[in-house]
């Protein structure tokens, strides 16, 4: 999302907007970015990128009129959102396949992890939640990277921070995922 885009401009500048003025504003780039990451699953996929941004959007508007304060706000709660929905996702194609055997994955490239992984999409989930509850500005930064696809520029951005801090945070973000899922999966 640029900044001059428009749904930068009226959520920046403050004006109260309705939720269906947001999804209409933001609906094409919200679309994008889950065809992005269910461009890597495989071929028949149960879960489709129209579905993943219709699901997040119900939930992030909760059948109400949701207000959103700015650019950081609603990506961070759309962020969110995805991150729940892929989650339950994957704990649902985990129990359909009754104990699989976990494998190593190299975590280099955040594109690698996909929902046909649960067991290591579960760990990257329950990792997430351990950063957030020690340092949570690093952990809203992988979110907004892995679940809405955004750059390390865009998500300072919208976090409110410099290019080289988000990188920072990014570097500090990725090893801390990257140690935890290795214990986890024991690799």
């Amino acid at each position: 999302m640029n900044d001059d885009a428009p749904s930068a401009t009226g959520i920046e500048s403050g004006e109260s907007k309705s939720s269906e003025e947001v999804l209409s504003l933001v609906y094409g780039e919200l679309r994008k970015l889950a065809a992005a990451k269910m461009a890597c699953e495989a071929p028949g996929h149960t879960l489709q990128p129209t579905a993943l941004v219709h699901e997040a959007w119900l939930r992030l508007t909760g059948g109400g009129d949701k207000q959103w304060n700015n650019r950081k706000h609603f990506f961070g709660a759309a962020a969110e959102a995805m991150r729940r929905i892929l989650v339950e996702h994957a704990r649902r194609k985990k129990a359909e396949r009754r104990g699989g055997k976990l494998q190593r994955v190299d975590l280099s490239e955040v594109e690698a992890i996909t929902v046909e992984q649960p067991e290591v999409f579960l760990a990257l989930d329950e990792a997430l939640e351990k950063l957030a509850s020690r340092d949570p500005k690093p952990a809203e930064l992988a979110k907004m990277r892995y679940f809405t696809g955004l750059t390390t520029e865009e998500a300072a951005r919208t976090l409110g921070v410099s290019v080289i801090t988000a990188k920072r945070l990014w570097a500090y973000a990725r090893a801390f995922l990257y140690q935890e899922m290795q214990a986890q999966l024991g690799s």
